[in-house]
C-alpha cells in the first residue's frame, strides 16, 4: 500500500506535466494556425507574381523580335558600307601607288611589294567585276610597270654586286684541299646579306605574282660571266705571278689563318722539270756526256712555258669545280627548286666550254707535236689528264641533274687525251726505232747519244705518271679484259712499254754504231750508252717497272757493258801483237845476233812505239763520262799492256841489237802507264 503523502506527490507531478504538455500542444496548433495563413499569403504572392510575368513576357517579345530585327538591319547597313569602303579603295589604288611605284623599289624594297600587291587585289577586284572598265586598265598598266621595275631592280642588284672572285681568294680556296691542318673552309660571299635577301624577294614575288621566268634569264646570264671571268681571271694570274717571281703565290687569309705564313706556293704538279733535274744530276755523276744528233727535239728550252701552262690549266679546272658548287648554293636560294637545275646547266657552260675547248686545243697541240716528234709537248697531256681523272668525281656531282651533253663534256676530253697519248707513247717507240743514221750527227767521241738521253729523260718522266700512263695503253687494247682493267694491269703494260722502248733503243744504237769506221770507238760508244741507260735506270725507280716483266734486264745491260769493254780491248792487239812472246825471236846469251833478229827486234819496238803513240793520240780524244768505268777501262788496259811491255822490255831492253837503243826503247813502263792514263781525257 502506498503511502498518501506519496500519492499526493505523484498525483502533483503527473498534473504538472500534463500542464506542460498541454501548454506545448496549444504553442503547436498556434504555430500551425501561423504556417497555414503565411501557406496561404505566399500562394497568393506566386499566383499574383505569375499573372504578372506572364502579362510581361507578352509584352517583352514582341520588342525583342522588332529589336534583333533592327540590329540584324544595323549590320547590313555596316556591312555595305565596308564593302562600298572597300570597293571604292579600289578605285583608288591607282593614285595611292602611282608615286610608290614610279619611283621604284630601290631602298624601300618591302614598301614597293606592298604596293604591288594592293594593285594585283585591284586587278584581280575589276576583272572579276567590271573586266570593262577604265581602272582595269588602269591598273593594269601600273601592274605592268611595277613588275617591270623589279625585274630592273633584280638585273641592277645583281650586275652591281655581282663581283668578279679574286685569283688570290680562288688559290686559297683550291688549296686549302692538300692542306690538312687548316680545316675551315675559305668563306666565299658572291652577294652581300642584305643585297641576296632582296633578290630572293624579288625572285619569289616574280614567281609568284608576276609569272615571269625572264629574271632567270638575267640571273644565269650575269653569274655566268662572273663565273667564266673568274677563272680567265685566275689563269692570267698565275701566268703574270710565274713569269714574274717564278711561283704563283696565294695569300691566307688573315682572319681566318692567323697561324699561317702570309704566302705559300701553290702546290705544282709533277712535269718536266722534275726529269729535267733528275738528267742534271745524272750529269754531276758523269752519266751525260757530249751531245750528238738525234731528231728527238730536246726538251730544254721551253720547259718554264709549259709548267705555267699546265699548272694554269689544271688549277682553272679545280677553280671550277670549287666555283660551280658555290654558284650551285647560291642558286638555291634565288631559283625555284623546279629551275634550279636548268638555270645551272646555262650558267656553267661558258666556263665549262671554255676550259673544254681549252683542253681540246691542247689534243690538237699533242697531235701536231707528235708529227713533229716533239714528244716534250705531248708530256703537257700526262699531268693534265691525271688531274682530270682525280677531279672527276667531284665533276660528275657538280653536274649532277644537268643535261646529258654536258655531263659527258668531261669524259669527252679524257677519252681525247687517253687517246692522244697512247698516240704519243706508241710513236715515240717507234721513233727510237727509227730514228736514222746520220754520220754528221754521230757524236765523234763516242758519248752518250741525244737518243739516249731523251728517251731516258721521256721513261723518267712517266714515273709521275704511272697509272695515267698505264690507263693510256691500257684504253687501247681491245681485249675485254682491258674493258675493265685494274692497277696491276696497267702496271704491267706500262712495263712492257718501256722495255719496249729500251730494246728499240738498243736497235737504233747498235745500229748507229756501224756508223763509226773504228770498232773500238763503236764499241766505246755502245759501252756508254749502255752504262747511261743503266746508271739512270738504277737511280730510278724504272729498274723496277723494267723488271715487272724483264727480270734479267739488269744483268743483261751488266754483260753488254763487259762485252763492249772486251771489244774495245781488242784495239790494243795490234799494239801487243809487236811485243808478244810468241812473236818473238829466242835470244841466246852471249851469243852475237844474226842481223835477221836484230832487224825484228828493231821492227817489234817500232810497231810498238808507232802503235802506242797512235792508239794514245786517238783515244785521248774519245770520251768515257762515267768517271768510274773510265778509271776501270784505264786500270785494265793499263796492266794488260804494261805487264806485256814490260816483259818484252826486260827481255831484250839490255840485248845489243842496235847502236842506237833510245831509238826503239822510247818509254819505260811507268811512261806507257802514264800516257794509258790520259785516254778519254780531251784535257790531257
Amino acid at each position: 500500500m502506498i503511502p498518501p503523502q506519496e500519492a499526493s506527490a505523484r498525483r502533483r507531478e503527473i498534473e504538472d506535466k500534463l500542464k506542460q504538455e498541454e501548454e506545448t500542444l496549444s504553442f503547436i496548433r498556434d504555430s500551425l494556425e501561423k504556417s497555414d495563413q503565411l501557406t496561404k499569403n505566399m500562394v497568393s504572392i506566386l499566383s499574383s507574381f505569375e499573372s504578372r510575368l506572364m502579362k510581361l513576357e507578352n509584352s517583352i517579345i514582341p520588342v525583342h523580335k522588332q529589336t534583333e530585327n533592327l540590329q540584324r538591319l544595323q549590320e547590313n547597313v555596316e556591312k555595305t558600307l565596308s564593302c562600298l569602303d572597300h570597293v571604292i579603295s579600289y578605285y583608288h589604288v591607282a593614285s595611292d601607288t602611282e608615286k610608290i611605284i614610279r619611283e621604284g623599289p630601290t631602298g624601300r624594297l618591302e614598301e614597293y611589294l606592298g604596293s604591288m600587291a594592293k594593285i594585283q587585289k585591284a586587278v584581280e577586284y575589276f576583272q572579276d567585276n567590271s573586266p570593262d572598265s577604265p581602272e582595269l586598265n588602269k591598273v593594269k598598266l601600273l601592274f605592268e610597270r611595277g613588275k617591270e621595275s623589279l625585274e630592273s631592280e633584280f638585273r641592277s642588284l645583281m650586275t652591281r654586286h655581282s663581283k668578279v672572285v679574286s685569283p688570290v681568294l680562288i688559290l686559297d680556296l683550291i688549296g686549302g684541299e692538300d692542306d690538312l691542318e687548316l680545316q675551315e673552309e675559305v668563306p666565299l660571299e658572291h652577294l652581300p646579306e642584305s643585297v641576296l635577301h632582296d633578290v630572293v624577294r624579288i625572285s619569289r614575288w616574280l614567281v609568284e605574282y608576276g609569272r615571269n621566268q625572264d629574271f632567270m634569264n638575267v640571273y644565269y646570264q650575269i653569274r655566268s660571266s662572273q663565273l667564266d671571268r673568274s677563272i680567265k681571271g685566275l689563269k692570267e694570274h698565275f701566268r703574270k705571278s710565274s713569269s714574274s717571281s717564278g711561283v704563283p703565290y696565294s695569300p691566307a687569309i688573315p682572319n681566318k689563318r692567323k697561324d699561317t705564313p702570309t704566302k705559300k706556293p701553290v702546290k705544282r704538279p709533277g712535269t718536266i722539270r722534275k726529269a729535267q733535274n733528275l738528267l742534271k744530276q745524272y750529269s754531276q755523276h758523269g752519266l751525260d756526256g757530249k751531245k750528238g744528233g738525234s731528231n728527238l727535239i730536246p726538251l730544254e728550252g721551253r720547259d718554264d712555258m709549259l709548267d705555267v701552262e699546265t699548272d694554269a690549266y689544271i688549277h682553272c679546272v679545280s677553280a671550277f669545280v670549287k666555283l660551280a658548287q658555290s654558284e650551285y648554293q647560291l642558286l638555291t636560294d634565288v631559283i625555284p627548286e623546279h629551275h634550279q637545275k636548268k638555270t645551272f646547266d646555262s650558267l656553267i657552260q661558258d666556263a665549262l666550254d671554255g676550259l673544254m675547248l681549252e683542253g681540246e686545243n691542247i689534243v690538237v697541240a699533242a697531235r701536231k707535236a707528235i708529227i713533229r716528234h716533239d714528244f716534250s709537248a705531248v708530256l703537257t697531256v700526262f699531268p693534265i689528264l691525271r688531274h682530270l681523272k682525280q677531279t672527276k668525281p667531284e665533276f660528275d656531282q657538280v653536274l649532277q641533274g644537268t643535261a646529258a651533253s654536258t655531263k659527258n663534256k668531261l669524259p669527252s676530253l679524257i677519252t681525247s687525251m687517253e687517246t692522244v697519248g697512247a698516240k704519243a707513247l706508241e710513236d715515240f717507240a717507234d721513233n727510237i726505232k727509227n730514228d736514222p743514221d746520220k754520220e754528221y750527227n754521230m757524236p765523234k767521241d763516242g758519248t752518250v747519244h741525244e737518243l739516249t738521253s731523251n728517251a731516258i729523260l721521256f721513261l723518267q718522266q712517266l714515273l709521275d705518271f704511272q697509272e695515267t700512263a698505264g690507263a693510256m695503253l691500257a684504253s687501247q687494247e681491245t681485249s675485254s679484259s682491258a674493258t675493265s682493267y685494274s692497277s696491276e694491269f696497267s702496271k704491267r703494260l706500262l712495263s712492257t712499254y718501256i722495255c719496249k722502248v729500251l730494246g728499240n733503243l738498243q736497235l737504233n744504237l747498235l745500229s748507229k754504231s756501224k756508223v763509226y769506221e773504228d770498232p773500238a770507238l763503236s764499241a766505246i760508244f755502245l759501252h756508254n750508252n749502255y752504262n747511261y741507260i743503266l746508271k739512270a735506270l738504277e737511280k730510278s725507280e724504272l729498274i723496277q717497272l723494267v723488271a715487272v716483266t724483264q727480270k734479267t734486264a739488269e744483268r743483261s745491260y751488266r754483260e753488254h757493258i763487259e762485252q763492249q769493254i772486251q771489244t774495245y780491248q781488242r784495239s790494243w792487239l795490234k799494239v801487243t801483237d809487236y811485243i808478244a812472246e810468241k812473236n818473238l825471236p829466242v835470244v841466246q846469251p852471249g851469243v852475237k845476233l844474226r842481223d835477221k833478229e836484230r832487224q825484228m827486234i828493231k821492227e817489234r819496238f817500232k810497231g810498238f812505239n808507232d802503235g802506242l803513240e797512235e792508239l794514245c793520240k786517238i783515244q785521248k780524244a774519245w770520251a768515257i763520262p762515267d768517271m768510274e768505268q773510265r778509271d776501270k777501262i784505264r786500270q785494265a788496259q793499263k796492266s794488260i799492256v804494261k805487264e806485256t811491255y814490260g816483259a818484252f822490255l826486260n827481255r831484250y831492253g839490255s840485248v845489243p841489237f842496235t847502236k842506237n837503243p833510245e831509238k826503239y826503247i822510247k818509254y819505260r813502263v811507268e811512261q806507257v802507264g802514264d800516257m794509258i792514263d790520259r785516254l778519254f781525257d780531251t784535257s790531257a
